[in-house]
This record gives structure tokens, C-alpha cells and sequence, in this order.
């Protein structure tokens, strides 16, 4: 039998995030963005829960694409990376797939395949990843209009770099180049919205934005929670309690005895680790919960338990069901205590880990 550790994902709760992120984005229309497998929720499910809703996806590259027809599924899908060979501009005119142009060498493989997928032209606005700088673009579109698809460019897209921190001017400052860098070519759609910049009051999302994070009940902004920003959390971590044991005063508890008892401590053994994705880094006072009661985890997680101090739950007991991250105890929390974010956390849960979906 396996281990009662398991993920499961509310699929009504990401349809009310989506729709959340549609009240929220003006005038635009919303791609749902879905890659690293729905950001660990499962792309299959989670492009068919959407489907309805979402009239175009987005991800990051080929495969994740082809995921999508996998499912069944026929909107448009946005590759984000755009290709990564030339012989991939098949596959994109083939599936109905919209690669993102982001280089020089992207634009020549369009040049030499004579295969003619809808493509999207990346600017490089100032976070200087990937993109064409500003002053390029008159020329990348002068050699689609040679090939004789300039009318096979749907818009253009930029990427934020601080839009997570409503202080940043960046945001702005990005903005600005992008509608000046785009001002020559009207009538292309524009895309600049992630799903940080949702939350900004007074920032135009053009004609589609792109939530990622929000979709799944992750919070985008610096300093907040997804349920503060009225997000409803998609997945709930669980594991079984599978030990209990008093640890007297005195004591330590698992690898380094880094956490030691100060009076006689009920603490529980929890059958998750970092080798299902939780991450080690979250230490002692870390918060959990169990039967709706929040309690706090102790020491260093091992790669298949972490301990648990069962001070503030006295009532439970061996086979009772920890979340680690869910409705209780939010996923922005955890990251918090290990350091990082919750798209961290979502995206790195690993395969032996059960998906569940309601």
C-alpha cells in the first residue's frame, strides 16, 4: 500500500484564480500561463480545468506545448522561450503552437525553414534576459516583411523584472521603453503583464496579460500572501504522522541535533521530506497543521521525514494527516521559513509525491 503523502488539487479553486486575474487585467484578454507542468500541478489537468476559460496558454518550450494537444486540448499556445532548433518551426505551424522571437539566430532558422508559424518579437525592455533591444526592432520586422510573413506577427512582449515590488519605479521605466519601442508598428497586440503587475494600480496590461503564480494561489507581491491578495490555494501538501513520542528535556531531535527540547516535548514524525520536494531549508518554527490545529516543525528535514512538535495539537495521533502547505497554512508562509518562493516550493514537488485531483 502506498504512503498516504499526497498533493491535492483544488481544480475549482484555480478557475476562481483565473477569474480573479481576468477581473483584474482591464481591457486585456488573459493566457493562462501553464508551464513546469502547471507549475507542478499537473499540465494536463490543470490546461483541462481552464478550458472553457482560458482562450490561449502559454508556456515555456516545445514540449510543454505538445503537452497541452496531449490533453486534447486546441487553443493557441504562447512558447515563451520560442524554439530551441529550427526544425521545431514545424511543430509550432503544425500544432497551432505561437513561439516568442527572442534572437537573431531564431529569426534565421524562421528565414531557412520556409515553415511560417505565428510568432510573437520579444523586447528587451531592461531586464536584459532575453529579447531585441528597442532600437532593432524596425529591422527584425523589415526582414519578416522580406520573407513576406510580417503579417504573421501577432504583437510583441516584454517580461518585468520588479514588478513583484510595488515601490520599484522599474516597472514604469519598462513600460515606457516597451510603448515606445512598439509605437511604430500599430495594430500588433502587446503583452507585458505577469501576474505581479495585476496588482498595480494604473498599469496597462494592453492586450493580454500572463498570470502564472496567481492561477495557482501563489502570491506575486513582496511582503504578502496569496490569500491576502484574495487568491484561493490549488494545492494541499499532505503526509501521515507515523510516529509520536515524548522527547525529554535535554534531548535532540534528527541529523545534527539542531533543535533540542527545552521541558518534555510531544513530537510526531512526518512522511514527507526533501526527496518528495519539501524544501530542507525549512528549519524549526516552520508552521504545518494537523486537524485544522497549526503546529510547527523541529530540526532539519530529512530526504523522507521531518519532525513535527505536537505541543499545540494534543489530540493527534499516529495516521492523522499533516498539510504541510494548503488551507491552513499558506504555501507563501513555508517559502518565507526556507528562503525562498512559493513558485519554488509548487514547481518542486517530485513524481513519487500523488497528485489528487477534486
Amino acid at each position: 500500500m502506498p504512503r498516504s503523502t499526497v498533493a491535492r488539487i483544488d481544480l475549482q479553486a484555480l478557475r476562481r484564480n483565473y477569474l480573479a486575474a481576468c477581473s483584474r487585467a482591464g481591457g486585456a484578454q488573459v493566457m493562462a500561463v501553464v508551464k513546469a507542468d502547471g507549475y507542478g500541478h499537473g499540465i494536463g489537468p490543470v490546461a483541462a480545468a481552464l478550458d472553457g476559460l482560458a482562450p490561449k496558454f502559454a508556456v515555456a518550450c516545445l514540449e510543454e506545448a505538445l503537452a497541452i494537444r496531449d490533453a486534447g486540448l486546441q487553443q493557441s499556445v504562447v512558447l515563451l522561450q520560442g524554439v530551441h532548433a529550427g526544425g521545431d518551426l514545424a511543430d509550432c505551424e503544425q500544432g497551432g503552437f505561437e513561439p516568442v522571437l527572442h534572437s537573431v539566430q531564431q529569426v534565421e532558422w524562421l528565414e531557412r525553414s520556409g515553415k511560417r508559424p505565428a510568432v510573437w518579437l520579444k523586447v528587451n525592455s531592461g531586464m536584459n534576459r532575453l529579447g531585441f533591444h528597442p532600437g532593432d526592432l524596425p529591422s527584425v520586422v523589415a526582414r519578416l516583411q522580406a520573407m513576406g510573413v510580417d503579417h504573421k506577427l501577432l504583437g510583441f512582449v516584454t517580461h518585468f523584472a520588479c514588478a513583484d515590488d510595488p515601490d520599484s519605479t522599474m516597472t514604469a521605466e519598462q513600460t515606457s521603453v516597451f510603448e515606445r519601442a512598439t509605437a511604430p508598428f500599430p495594430g500588433r497586440m502587446k503583452s507585458v503583464g505577469n501576474s505581479a503587475a495585476h496588482f498595480l494600480p494604473g498599469q496597462p496590461l494592453y492586450d493580454w496579460s500572463r498570470p502564472g503564480i496567481m492561477l495557482y494561489g501563489g502570491s506575486p507581491l513582496v511582503g504578502k500572501t496569496g490569500p491576502e491578495l484574495g487568491l484561493a490555494p490549488v494545492m494541499s501538501l499532505e503526509a501521515p504522522l507515523i510516529s509520536t513520542r515524548v522527547v525529554p528535556a535535554g534531548e535532540s531531535v534528527g541529523y545534527g541535533g539542531s533543535w533540542v527540547a527545552d521541558r518534555n516535548t510531544r513530537m510526531g514524525m512526518v512522511a514527507i521530506g526533501y526527496g518528495d520536494g519539501y524544501p530542507r531549508h525549512a528549519g524549526t518554527n516552520t508552521p504545518a497543521a494537523i486537524n485544522g490545529r497549526r503546529i510547527r516543525l523541529i530540526g532539519r528535514v530529512s530526504m523522507d521525514m521531518l519532525a513535527v512538535d505536537l505541543t499545540a495539537a494534543p489530540e493527534a495521533r499516529e495516521g492523522d494527516s499533516v498539510e504541510l502547505w494548503g488551507q491552513t497554512v499558506c504555501v507563501d508562509e513555508v517559502a518565507a521559513c526556507a528562503g525562498t518562493i512559493s513558485y519554488e516550493l509548487l514547481t518542486g514537488i517530485t513524481a513519487r509525491v500523488r497528485r489528487q485531483y477534486r
